[in-house]
């Protein structure tokens, strides 16, 4: 089964993953997606993150309702930070028959040089590249057979704006899943 891992703090999970998960599910020729949880990117800073397991039930909520997606705590057992490299490495191994393929932004992209074994990432997996709003193109160094562009839509949602609205008090209706506003009102999160 071919399978695009969608990495992400989910912090929280927002309709923006969701839309580019869908695109991902329904318009290439991958046959799941996993939403992959990450206790701790390396590049962001820990102070307003939730903890993982809170982060994972969000996932878990928002995507109950499509047997395409999939919530992963993989990274959770994995020595931190955690670097994508690594857990391609082990989830190839745990699970020889998918290919996985890795979903990332187009501002990933520009950076993608300086993480960790990024010619073995594009050698062995390849990437599933979605557009993001004020990316400068030029900057973009890497060229590869396994850069797949897919068009999507740019939704250009924050979850530093969605923690900010919830601490605010305002709406964040048609930014997250009901399942999820409602779990983050029953644990007083982001407030």
């Amino acid at each position: 089964m071919r399978v695009g891992l969608f990495f992400g703090s989910f912090n929280p999970i927002h309709i923006g993953h969701l839309v580019i998960a869908d695109v991902m599910a329904d318009q290439t020729d991958l046959e799941q997606v996993w939403f992959v949880v990450s206790p701790l990117n390396p590049f962001k800073s820990s102070s307003s993150l939730l903890h993982e397991f809170d982060r994972l039930k969000m996932v878990e909520l928002a995507i109950e309702d499509n047997f395409k997606f999939r919530a992963s705590d993989v990274e959770f057992n994995m020595p931190r930070p955690s670097y994508t490299a690594d857990t391609l490495a082990y989830l190839s191994d745990k699970y020889p028959q998918n290919e996985f393929k890795l979903i990332i932004g187009e501002d990933n992209l520009v950076h993608f040089h300086k993480w960790k074994n990024y010619e073995s990432v594009l050698e062995n997996f390849g990437l599933y590249v979605y557009p993001r709003p004020q990316v400068d193109k030029s900057k973009i160094k890497i060229k590869h057979e396994n850069i797949k562009y897919i068009d999507s839509p740019m939704l250009d949602i924050s979850a530093t704006f969605i923690r900010s609205s919830i601490r605010n008090d305002h709406s964040v209706q048609y930014l997250l899943p009901s399942p999820v506003i409602d779990y983050i009102r029953f644990k007083k999160f982001y407030q």
